[in-house]
C-alpha cells in the first residue's frame, strides 16, 4: 500500500513532499491537554514531522509502518485510489500487523485538502489523523500563505468505554406532539441542546411540532485544534494586511463544528478539497470528516480562527498574528453553545468544477434508521438492511438519503466524488464533496459517476455510529 501529500499541521507554511518514497509511522505519541500529559496515537515522518503535503501531478508514493501493538492502517480521505489501496480493514485489504509495513503508491489525486485517518476499531478517537494536502497548481502560484487546521474532539475516557455506555439499554422517547413512541428517533440528551422546529432547515422536515435534536453522542472534555486547546492555542505568524488560506480539516470523530472569525469576513473557496465559488461569511459550518478552504486578510491585528461545537459551549482553534500583534486570552468555554450545524450555507454553495451534466442511468434510495434506545444504526438500501449498493460500470448514480431520525448523519463514500443535487425536494447545482452532513428528518439527493470500479466503503462518518451499524458499501458489478 502507499500514502500521500498532508501537511505538517503545526506549521503555517506547507513542506513539500520530494518524489522519493515517504515513510511514515504509526505509534503512541504525547500531547498535553488541560495541563495533564495524553498518550494518544499518531502518524509521524521520521523528521517528526505531523502529516503530508504534496503538490499537484505528484504520486502518493509511501511506506506505512505500523510500530503499534495492536492491528492498524490508514485510509485515505478524498483521494481516490486504486481500490486495493484504500486502507479500509477487510474491505480493500487486512489491516497492518503490529511491526509491520504496507507500500502504497497512486497517483495523488483529487488536489486540494483531504486527509488521513485510521479505519480500525476506535483508533480515529485516540487521535490517529493527520493532514493530507494536495496542493493545487495555482494555489501554489499564487504565492499566498497556507494555514492548516486540524480539528479532533478528545475525551480521557477511553473509546470502548464511551462506546460501551452509549450502547446501554435507554428508554424509548414519547414526541410532545401527542405522546406518539417513534421507534427511529433516539432518546433525547436534553442537556445544553438548543430547541429546534422541525418545520425549518435546521430539522429538515415538513412537520410544525417542536423537538429537541440529540445534536451530541458524548460530552467531551477538550477539543483540539493541531493538537491544542484554546488554554493553550497554536499561534500562527501572518504577515501585516496579507491573505491567508485557512485548509480545515474536520478530523473528530462525533463533533460537527462552526467556525466562527468573529468580526471578520471570510471568503470560502472549496469544501473537501474541491473549489467553489467564493462565499463571503463570517461563520462556516463544517460536519464531521468535511473539510473547508478559507481565505482570510489578516491587518494588523490578531485573528482568532474558533472551531465552535454544536450544542455546546466547548470550543477551540488557532491564532493568527501579524507582527507585533497582542494576543487576548480565549477560554475553551465560548459565552453560549453553538446552534446546530446544518444546510442552510450548503444550499448556497456552488461548484466551479462541477461533475458533467447527464441524465440519471440508476437512483438507490438509501434509509439511514436508528436509535439512542440501544445505540443501534444502520443503512436499508432498497429498503434492506445490511444490503450493498450495486452498480455498473459507466453509469450515473444518484443516493437519495433519507435521514428518519433526529441525529444528523456526515455521508462518506470512499473511492468516488459526489455532487450534491437536492435537499428537501429542493434541486439545485451543489457543491461536489465526498462527504455530505444529512440532518435529522431530512432528504439530500447526491449523483457520482461509476468510474472507479471495485468494492468501496459508504457510511456516516460519526465513528459511534458507523461501529453501531451505519456502514455499507458501494459494489461493482464484475470487478476484480
Amino acid at each position: 500500500m502507499v500514502i500521500g501529500a498532508a501537511l505538517a499541521a503545526s506549521a503555517p507554511h506547507l513542506a513539500r513532499a520530494a518524489g522519493e518514497q515517504k515513510v511514515l509511522r504509526l505509534q503512541t505519541r504525547q500531547i498535553e491537554v488541560g495541563g495533564k500529559a495524553a498518550t494518544r496515537l499518531g502518524v509521524v515522518q521520521a523528521s517528526g514531522a505531523f502529516g503530508l503535503t504534496l503538490n499537484e501531478g505528484d504520486d502518493l508514493d509511501v511506506r506505512l509502518e505500523n510500530a503499534l501493538t495492536e492491528p492498524s492502517g490508514l485510509h485515505w480521505h478524498g483521494l481516490i485510489p486504486p481500490w486495493r489501496q484504500d486502507g479500509v480493514p477487510y474491505v480493500s485489504a487486512a489491516p497492518i500487523p503490529p511491526g509491520k509495513s504496507a507500500d502504497f503508491k497512486f497517483p495523488a489525486r483529487p488536489t486540494g485538502t483531504r486527509w488521513m485517518h485510521s479505519h480500525f476499531g476506535f483508533q480515529e478517537q485516540d487521535l490517529l489523523g493527520a493532514p493530507l494536502i494536495v496542493r493545487e497548481t495555482a494555489a501554489i502560484k499564487s504565492g499566498i500563505q497556507e494555514a492548516v487546521i486540524l480539528l479532533q474532539d478528545f475525551s480521557w475516557t477511553n473509546p470502548q468505554e464511551l462506546f460501551a455506555n452509549l450502547r446501554k439499554p435507554k428508554a424509548a422517547m414519547n414526541m410532545a406532539s401527542g405522546g406518539m413512541n417513534m421507534p427511529n428517533m433516539p432518546n433525547m440528551n436534553m442537556g445544553n441542546v438548543p430547541t429546534m422546529t422541525m418545520s425549518g432547515q435546521t430539522m429538515g422536515g415538513t412537520g410544525t411540532a417542536m423537538a429537541k435534536a440529540d445534536l451530541n453522542d458524548i460530552t467531551y472534555d477538550a477539543f483540539l485544534a493541531n493538537d491544542r486547546s484554546l488554554a493553550d492555542p497554536q499561534v500562527v505568524d501572518v504577515g501585516r494586511n496579507a491573505d491567508v488560506r485557512l485548509r480545515i480539516i474536520n478530523g473528530s470523530s462525533s463533533t460537527n463544528f462552526w467556525i466562527d472569525l468573529g468580526a471578520l469576513d471570510g471568503t470560502l473557496l472549496a469544501v473537501d478539497g474541491n473549489p467553489v465559488a467564493p462565499l463571503k461569511a463570517r461563520q462556516f459550518p463544517i460536519a464531521i470528516a468535511s473539510r473547508a478552504d478559507i481565505l482570510v486578510r489578516v491587518a494588523d491585528q490578531a485573528v482568532p480562527v474558533l472551531a465552535r461545537g454544536e450544542g455546546r459551549t466547548l470550543q477551540t482553534g488557532v491564532i493568527l498574528r501579524p507582527p507585533g500583534a497582542a494576543i487576548a486570552k480565549i477560554g475553551n468555554d465560548g459565552k453560549e453553545a453553538a446552534p446546530a450545524v446544518g444546510l442552510m450555507q450548503e444550499m448556497q454553495i456552488r461548484p466551479t468544477e462541477p461533475l458533467p451534466t447527464r441524465a440519471v442511468d440508476h437512483s438507490v434510495p438509501v434509509d439511514l434508521v436508528g436509535n439512542m434506545t440501544g445505540y443501534v444504526w444502520g443503512m436499508q438500501v432498497h429498503g434492506m438492511g445490511g444490503a450493498p449498493v450495486t452498480v455498473k460500470r459507466g453509469e450515473r448514480v444518484e443516493l437519495v438519503m433519507r435521514n428518519t431520525t433526529m441525529m444528523s448523519h456526515p455521508m462518506h463514500l470512499h473511492g468516488h466524488n459526489f455532487q450534491v443535487t437536492e435537499i428537501n425536494d429542493q434541486k439545485f447545482p451543489g457543491a461536489v464533496r465526498d462527504t455530505v452532513l444529512v440532518p435529522p428528518l431530512t432528504t439530500v439527493k447526491v449523483v457520482f459517476d461509476a468510474d472507479s470500479p471495485g468494492l468501496w466503503a459508504y457510511h456516516c462518518h460519526n465513528l459511534y455510529h458507523m461501529e453501531a451499524g451505519m456502514f455499507t458499501t458501494v459494489v461493482y458489478e464484475g470487478f476484480s
